[in-house]
């Protein structure tokens, strides 16, 4: 029986970069599905449920940030959004959205291919390498983390986690009441290409922030080390 390719679904309205995204990823062995506008793009990662997405910002019908908040509701699918906007605010507002990565047009071949490889490899991190039952669970306050059933919980309710969301998490709690740079998170979860991209980390850290914390502005658990990183406390103190 033949494995099942890498599946990605692939958005964007203008047919030209549609095309030249897609030829690339195929011979780089992917099997894709192409969306025109936002809504074709909702139903196809609804129906292939793929193993990444890359959105175009800039859709009809529904524009990527959408597009991504409505997929954030049913899925952890990986995210890279496109876009023609290179500021820092609107890379922002795309990972605050849901977004695991972005790319900005233009861009070359290598970065696309680098940055679809990134998302895969934290994916697949986080489905095998803290799933092979060898680790016991960690409980820090009334946060557990289950290895085995690759689970988040706090005060027994699970906590829907994205995989990069899940690697930030349990690197943090395994080196609770150390504070950790900026830069080495940045290296750990997303790799080594990635450093000195601190609006990146600072978006999941807040993004896990409002999952996890009771008041994600007066945290307990993630707490900032100005200047430095960010530290999970060793002895959350009672909310």
């Amino acid at each position: 029986m033949a494995l099942r390719k890498t599946t990605l679904v692939v958005a964007d309205d203008d047919p030209q970069i549609l095309k030249l995204i897609t030829r690339n990823l195929q011979l780089e062995g992917y099997a894709t599905h192409t969306a025109t506008n936002g809504q074709e793009a909702l139903e196809a990662i609804t129906s292939t449920q793929p193993d990444a997405v890359l959105l175009d910002v800039m859709m009809p019908k529904l524009d990527g940030f959408a597009v991504c908040q409505q997929v954030r509701q049913f899925s952890a699918v990986p995210i890279i959004l496109i876009t023609a906007r290179g500021n820092d605010q609107d890379k922002v507002h795309g990972l605050d959205s849901g977004a695991d990565d972005y790319l900005t047009k233009p861009f070359s071949v290598d970065e696309l291919l680098a940055r679809v490889r990134a998302v895969l490899r934290r994916a697949t991190l986080s489905q095998v390498t803290q799933a092979s039952g060898e680790l016991p669970p960690l409980r820090i306050g009334g946060v557990q983390i289950d290895f085995a059933q690759h689970q988040v919980t706090r005060d027994d309710i699970e906590i829907s986690l994205t995989p990069t969301e899940y690697q930030l998490c349990i690197y943090l709690a395994q080196n609770a009441g150390r504070v950790l740079t900026q830069n080495m998170l940045l290296d750990h979860v997303w790799g080594a290409e990635y450093t000195g991209e601190h609006h990146m980390l600072q978006v999941n850290v807040n993004r896990l922030r409002r999952k996890l914390e009771a008041d994600p502005t007066q945290p307990h658990y993630i707490l900032t080390k100005s200047g430095v990183g960010y530290l999970f406390a060793a002895h959350p103190q009672p909310e």
